[in-house]
């Protein structure tokens, strides 16, 4: 995790994790499905998947960080 660029999360963020921009990001949209708990299609837990990983990705990175700067 050390070894992947911050720079280089944020950009999979905006466009992996956001994609497709109209008319709503899939991240979005399976989100909603998931609290409304109508997220059971395979593929539609596939999609969340794929698009919520550079998201959590970054998450990691940056509590990885916050823990660096506080020692």
């Amino acid at each position: 995790m050390k070894s992947i660029p911050l720079s280089f999360l944020l950009l999979l963020c905006l466009t992996l994790g956001l994609a497709p921009f109209t008319p709503e990001p899939h991240v979005w949209e399976k989100l909603k499905m998931l609290t409304a708990g109508t997220l059971s299609n395979p593929v539609d837990i596939f999609d969340l998947a794929m698009h919520g990983l550079p998201f959590i990705l970054l998450l990691l990175k940056l509590i990885l960080l916050a823990r660096e700067k506080g020692s």
